[in-house]
């Protein structure tokens, strides 16, 4: 209970760190690295969602963030619908591809899921590369509008788009914790620990992998929707296997399968990534040695090694408790006897 309260405490005090930051630090640069990290987080929770509780690493989702944020970009610039009509439907368009590509996708296991999602994510990435006259190819696409007015609220500035940002964000996270507490999140669990004893127990494996794909597709395509709408414009690298990697990367070092690791591995990782801007046509060979060491040495991430040490530490105290009183119990028997 104690725990819980604790847990509870630091996430009220990170949210108001997030509601203050602009008023603390009153600065455009660091205001467009944090609302730019928390795009990224979301696409994190996306992909923490499937990789992290439900055990299946998707390498698609690059490329699913991709068609997000062009959906978005099409919709509005070339089909003029609006904006808040654009960012629902880009969301459900990719959302609805990912249940295609589930229904076969996962029909297969462990690192052929992988290869398949990786195959699927390259090809979205030739599509939007080769495809000219919808997504502009490799000129990009430009002219993207910034979020709409809702009634007398606008989203033109910095600080707006800041906090209409992280109010996505704050969305997500209260749904990821709706769902990895609940009833769904525990099946999730049971398929990623064993799917076969999952099926013998009566879980419909595949209907609970397809739900957990596609709602993950859903987060990381409204992440790229979000980013389509930020940035204002759009080359094909967002859907490249780099930007994979850097998914793949923030997730491992703030904790697979945790809550708060999407956000500490995207926060460290790109205030790292800011420091060493210099090496930036070097960072695939700074970053894929740090990855292989992580995942052979430190697998749980920051999040996940506090927590196991904070357990490793509880179970130890119970321990030493318990061996002094059977120590106490021993000492007075044969006092008694004596």
């Amino acid at each position: 209970m104690i725990a819980v309260l604790k847990q509870k405490k630091i996430a009220a005090l990170a949210i108001l760190f997030a509601l203050a930051f602009p008023l603390l630090i009153p600065n455009n640069y660091y205001l467009h690295m944090m609302t730019l990290s928390f795009i990224w987080m979301i696409a994190v929770y996306g992909l923490n969602l499937l990789a992290g509780y439900t055990g299946y690493l998707s390498l698609a989702h690059a490329g699913f963030f991709a068609i997000g944020a062009y959906t978005l970009a099409i919709l509005t610039v070339k089909a003029g619908l609006n904006f808040w009509l654009a960012f629902f439907l880009s969301c459900v368009i990719s959302s609805f591809i990912g249940f295609l590509v589930g229904l076969v996708a996962l029909r297969t296991k462990e690192h052929f899921f992988a290869i398949y999602t990786l195959c699927v994510g390259y090809i979205i990435y030739l599509v939007i590369d080769k495809w000219d006259n919808l997504t502009g190819g490799v000129r990009g696409f430009i002219g993207i509008p910034s979020p709409a007015n809702i009634g007398p609220i606008s989203f033109q500035t910095p600080v707006s788009q800041y906090y209409l940002v992280l109010f996505f964000l704050l969305l997500v996270v209260f749904v990821m914790y709706r769902i990895v507490y609940s009833l769904t999140g525990r099946t999730y669990i049971a398929i990623r620990n064993s799917e076969e004893l999952a099926l013998t127990i009566g879980i419909s494996t595949m209907k609970d992998k397809l739900v957990s794909f596609v709602l993950s597709i859903f987060f990381t395509s409204l992440a790229g929707a979000l980013y389509a709408s930020f940035i204002r414009f759009l080359g094909p690298d967002i859907g490249y296997i780099s930007v994979m990697f850097d998914l793949l990367i923030f997730l491992l070092v703030g904790g697979i399968g945790t809550m708060s690791g999407p956000v500490v591995g995207t926060l460290l990782m790109t205030s790292i990534s800011q420091q060493l801007q210099f090496l930036q046509d070097y960072r695939m060979l700074i970053f894929g040695p740090i990855l292989t060491l992580l995942v052979i040495f430190y697998p749980r991430g920051v999040v996940g090694g506090v927590i196991h040490w904070k357990t490793k530490r509880t179970e130890n105290n119970r321990d030493s408790r318990v061996g002094k009183i059977s120590s106490h119990s021993s000492n007075e028997k044969q006092v008694k006897e004596g």
